[in-house]
């Protein structure tokens, strides 16, 4: 028995509105990286549900640089620390140093692949040089009086170091080891966001929230000329040369991705994002690189990474995905798709045969997705904390029928069908609301109030506070009560009936255990409660299509496939999710997919499993 990676399919980069958001690309061109959450990921540019994540950070990342020779990345996050680790084998890290008493904002390598400045906004200092395989210091980054936004390096030798700041100056370093040489003030008027030199080393540009683009001579430093004034509309936030070092691109909250000539200081190609003459504040354009000749990468204020090449008028692909938590997953079987709600509102679809997400169209929650369930009509119903029930239409990927008021939190929602119509029940603190047609029918009160919901059929399962098991038989748009289990010794945090003849019913509780029972009847009677591997709450349990096994998901951040042939073995995934499993869906008799905290979705092969 065994259960093995089978792909990630990484969550896109954190943002931050007025905000730069930095993105990599290696040296070959092939892969990106970027900080999202408390994990970074390593994505191939041409194949993007191919991805790698690294998750021994444990604050919030923010920054990721490959090195020249594309064997390692330099991380930053949060608490000032910088990560040197391997990206091309096993991802073991090659040091670990505290940088500043702050915000790591940005990180830039030397030609040599052994050198690293960090910057940030720290307390004592802004920023510091530092050796990538020991940490010994080789400079120190001063001239500054606010926090350090970004920093490049001079690739070739005599090396030279820049860094812009809030203060609105660019201040420019010998090196090495790297000393304060000139601080260039008077150009920029406001925040400088980012910073590049060239990679002939010959010039340096900088851009910043005061629309203005700087040209500096890449050996003294001194300013030769400012470009493209009035062209950007908004804060620019990114800059990145092509390989040629004949020109650069610029990333701007006015939602543009400009392509800049250096000789003639002309804007040559202009890409607009979102929809024509429309101000979308999602839409800005927060970073970029040039991933290679041709082709241009952009992220977006929604995390989206755009797809640019000259010629083309639209990006040529745009890569989806969540930034935050993943707090529910839906699925009908046999649909080839996966449905995900996150913690800030966004659901997704999931393409399972290639790993493509697919934000849903329409108004979405506003907040918490607290439960996604597939009806047999082929539809998607989600609840979130915004109190409300909205319905999906799979097949355009949209929301329909407007939104439904429910009376109280939904905490889950089940979709059942009897003679050919859906009934949707949400559980909320007041009871079991009864939905059909978008239309309240009923409202089934409970002795204690609803955690947990399932449905399939006829047969209905509610978990309650009181950690008692109620079923209930469906009819119409009622339901009737036919047992009460009370065989647990936690609360019920998630349910699931399999499918088949012999359906049983998995009930995930809040203390890591989960118990298993089988119809008789009208009846329902505990088969196993030894399925209790899990340290904290279990999120999510999901049946295999034979109705044989089950895979299960908790807060400990690991996952669990379980056998009703022989209850008392299992097969693990550990830390499958860095903070928590959000959700499980057994999609295909060999295949699994998983959600969770770090807003990434996995797949996982079972093998051997009876």
């Amino acid at each position: 028995m065994s259960i093995t990676p089978d792909g990630i399919w990484a969550a896109a980069p954190t943002t931050t509105r007025a905000q730069p958001c930095p993105i990599s690309a290696d040296s070959k061109g092939e892969r990106i990286a970027y900080a999202s959450g408390k994990s970074i990921f390593v994505r191939s540019i041409d194949r993007p549900h191919e991805s790698r994540q690294y998750t021994e950070t444990t604050a919030q990342t923010t920054v990721a640089r490959f090195s020249p020779s594309g064997f390692y990345i330099a991380s930053g996050d949060v608490a000032g620390t910088v990560r040197v680790w391997d990206c091309v084998g096993e991802g073991a890290t090659r040091g670990e140093y505290h940088i500043i008493s702050g915000r790591i904002n940005d990180i830039a390598w030397d030609g040599d692949s052994q050198r690293i400045i960090a910057v940030g906004d720290g307390k004592e200092r802004f920023g510091h040089c530092v050796t990538a395989d020991s940490g010994n210091s080789v400079g120190e980054i001063s001239g500054h009086s606010k926090q350090i936004n970004c920093v490049s390096i001079r690739q070739q030798r005599p090396l030279r170091a820049a860094t812009g700041s809030d203060d609105s100056s660019m201040v420019f370093y010998h090196g090495a080891p790297f000393k304060f040489n000139t601080s260039v003030r008077g150009k920029h008027d406001k925040f400088v966001y980012g910073c590049g030199f060239s990679p002939d080393g010959a010039h340096l540009v900088t851009v910043g929230s005061d629309r203005k683009v700087w040209i500096y001579d890449g050996k003294t430093g001194e300013p030769v000329k400012e470009i493209g004034q009035g062209v950007h509309t908004g804060s620019i936030f990114a800059v990145s040369w092509s390989k040629d070092s004949k020109r650069f691109v610029t990333a701007s909250a006015d939602q543009t991705i400009r392509i800049w000539e250096l000789e003639s200081g002309k804007n040559t190609v202009t890409w607009r994002l979102g929809e024509e003459g429309k101000v979308s504040v999602p839409d800005q354009q927060v970073g970029v690189v040039w991933a290679r000749d041709g082709l241009i990468i952009s992220v977006d204020l929604e995390g989206n990474l755009n797809y640019l090449e000259e010629g083309k008028d639209k990006p040529i692909r745009i890569v989806q995905g969540h930034q935050k938590t993943i707090t529910a997953a839906g699925y009908i079987p046999d649909s080839k798709t996966l449905w995900t709600g996150s913690f800030e509102g966004k659901i997704c679809a999931w393409d399972l045969t290639n790993g493509a997400a697919e934000k849903a169209d329409g108004e979405t929650h506003s907040n918490y997705v607290s439960g996604l369930t597939g009806s047999p009509d082929g539809r998607i119903y989600s609840v979130g904390w915004d109190d409300t029930v909205r319905t999906l239409d799979t097949s355009a990927r949209s929301f329909i029928g407007g939104t439904v008021k429910a009376d109280a939190q939904p905490k889950a929602v089940a979709a059942a069908s009897v003679g050919g119509k859906t009934t949707v029940l949400v559980a909320t603190p007041a009871g079991v609301e009864i939905y059909v047609d978008g239309q309240k029918q009923g409202l089934q009160k409970l002795a204690s109030p609803p955690t947990s919901i399932a449905a399939a059929g006829a047969d209905v399962a509610v978990g309650c506070e009181d950690k008692a098991i109620r079923t209930f038989t469906l009819s119409g748009s009622s339901l009737s009560a036919v047992s009460e289990l009370k065989d647990g010794t936690g609360v019920p945090s998630t349910l699931a009936f399999s499918s088949g003849s012999s359906p049983h019913l998995a009930a995930g509780l809040a203390n890591g255990k989960i118990l298993v029972y089988a119809k008789e009847g009208s009846a329902w009677k505990l088969v196993t409660n030894r399925w209790s591997a899990h340290t904290a709450r279990v999120t999510g349990v999901s049946w295999s299509p034979d109705g044989k096994k089950a895979v299960s998901g908790g807060l400990d951040t690991n996952i669990f496939v379980w056998s009703l042939a022989d209850p008392g073995k299992r097969v693990k995934a550990g830390n499958a999710h860095k903070d928590g499993v959000g959700g499980v869906v057994w999609v295909d008799e060999r295949r699994v997919v998983s959600c969770g905290a770090d807003a990434a979705v996995k797949c996982w092969k079972v093998q051997g499993v009876q």
